[in-house]
This record gives C-alpha cells, sequence and structure tokens, in this order.
C-alpha cells in the first residue's frame, strides 16, 4: 500500500519484518531460527530480538521492494491477530529483554499493555485482549524457562539494545 510507505533514509533499525528480511543463515541457526511457540504475530520481532542480542545488526534498504499483502490470511485487525499479536508482545518482553532493561522498562511495559487493551476496548475487541494477556502471564514461568538460553548467548550491552530501539509510538 504506497500510503503506508516508509520515507525512512537508509540504515540500522533494530529489525526487519520477516516478509521482506534476509538473515545469513549460520546467525538464523545459531539464533535458533522463528520459535515455533509464537505460531504468527512477533516471531520476526522476537528473532530480531535475539540476533541484536548476539551483536547482529539490520539494516534498512529503502529502495529495495518487497511485495507483500500483510493480513492476507487472518484479516487486519481480526481476533485472530489481536490475540496472538498481544499475547506475543508479552513473550517476547519477558524472554528477550535483557534483565536490567526489563526491570527499568517494565512500568513503561505495563503501561502500554494498559493503552492496548484500551484500544481493543474501542475496537469492540476488549474480551479477546484481556484473553490473550491473560494466557501470556498464565504461561511467564514457560516463558521465563527459555530466558537463561536467549540471555546467555547476549553480546551487545544494554545501552546498544536501548539505542537500535525505536521510540517513537
Amino acid at each position: 500500500r504506497p500510503e503506508r510507505q516508509c520515507r525512512r533514509e537508509e540504515g540500522e533499525v533494530f529489525g526487519a519484518c520477516a516478509a521482506a528480511a534476509l538473515y545469513p543463515a549460520a546467525r538464523f541457526r545459531v539464533a535458533g531460527g522463528f520459535d515455533p511457540d509464537y505460531f504468527c504475530y512477533f516471531e520476526d520481532v522476537d528473532l530480531a530480538f535475539r540476533l541484536r542480542l548476539r551483536g547482529g545488526r539490520c539494516v534498512y534498504l529503502p529502495r529495495a521492494v518487497v511485495e507483500h499483502v500483510g493480513s492476507a490470511t487472518t484479516s487486519y485487525r481480526s481476533d485472530f491477530a489481536t490475540y496472538h499479536g498481544y499475547r506475543n508482545l508479552v513473550t517476547t518482553y519477558f524472554k528477550d529483554m535483557p534483565g536490567p532493561l526489563a526491570a527499568a522498562l517494565l512500568p513503561l511495559h505495563l503501561a502500554a499493555q494498559a493503552a492496548l487493551v484500551l484500544v481493543a476496548v474501542r475496537r469492540g475487541q476488549g474480551p479477546v485482549a484481556l484473553r490473550a494477556l491473560r494466557d501470556a502471564w498464565m504461561a511467564l514461568p514457560r516463558t521465563l524457562k527459555a530466558r537463561p538460553g536467549v540471555q546467555a548467548g547476549r553480546q551487545t550491552s544494554c545501552l546498544a539494545v536501548l539505542r537500535a530501539m525505536s521510540w517513537l509510538p
């Protein structure tokens, strides 16, 4: 959709949409590839985070053109997309965020969850969003079991992770 095109300059970004990304095979394997627990939505953010923690970089190339029909299977803002997106947002935070940053940014993360629930309520999807968050929090012990494996490979400082993140809402 041309109206949604990004107008950024070429340069480093935190991560890429997997539908428009190329990964070096060796780095992809070392990072563990896509986590099957995600099923869909945020699996690319999780992978980008794990690659970033291992010292990887992602470069945005505005002249590259990728034709991708987003939400063709699940439809944009469907209950399915809302559920998996909200659930996997929480999972990604607790699995991938380095400990000092996870502690420091937790109030912001919780505020973002509350804001997302309010957005979902306005769209008539409040129950779906709340179920997603409940399921993510119920799965937190399992998520936290995956954390040591993710964090053990970290070669990037917390400051470098913060610098790589986009802080635009």
